[in-house]
């Protein structure tokens, strides 16, 4: 998993509420396994007409965004199925951070094991925070997440609480097999200790 130190990015304004796991990626693109090539499907039938074309109103489309590393969502954000194609279509467009004033807990866990860092801010902070995503690709946003900071483009910082454990592994790049094999040493002497009883 790729680690997550600092990011510095467009952020993409998304004012809507309870967007759920099936509009982050519609349904007839869960039948892969790959976590790669989801992006063109993320938001598929926010982004898409009907005859296949873009809709130029949708966020992401607009020239200002295309490259958005970071989104600022409404309430309730990946509500829904629990599908872990919704931070694989994310990451693979590009988006490594999500913040909303609420998250769907299991989507919350599924961005954390795939490198996406989801911050849970205050209703005014977001508030502050939309403001800045909707001057466009010349506000850019910087996420700390050592320093625990969001800065915006005009020297504003916002302090965001997380996890000490979900910090640590976002920081190594580490996800539960990640986790898992940091106790290797301890997992083979017990093994080892075992398999000795057993023949004892």
């Amino acid at each position: 998993m790729e680690k997550f130190t600092t990011l510095e990015g467009v952020a993409a304004p998304m004012r809507i509420i309870n967007v759920d796991t099936d509009r982050i990626i519609p349904k007839q693109y869960l039948k892969t396994i790959k976590r790669t090539g989801l992006g063109k499907g993320l938001f598929a039938e926010m982004r898409y007409k009907d005859d296949g074309s873009e809709n130029p109103d949708f966020v992401l489309n607009k020239p200002a965004y295309r490259n958005a590393k970071i989104l600022v969502c409404g309430d309730n954000f990946g509500c829904g199925s629990s599908r872990e194609h919704a931070p694989w279509a994310l990451s693979d467009f590009g988006i490594r951070c999500v913040i909303s004033t609420s998250f769907a807990d299991i989507f919350f866990n599924n961005c954390a094991k795939n490198g996406i860092l989801a911050i849970t801010v205050s209703p005014d902070d977001l508030e502050k925070l939309f403001e800045d995503a909707e001057r466009g690709s010349n506000a850019t946003l910087s996420v700390d997440l050592d320093a625990q900071t969001i800065k915006g483009p005009d020297g504003g910082t916002l302090h965001f609480d997380i996890d000490g454990g979900l910090k640590h592994s976002l920081l190594n790049g580490l996800d539960e097999i990640g986790l898992t094999l940091q106790r290797a040493g301890a997992i083979d002497a017990y093994e080892q200790k075992l398999a000795a009883r057993e023949w004892a």
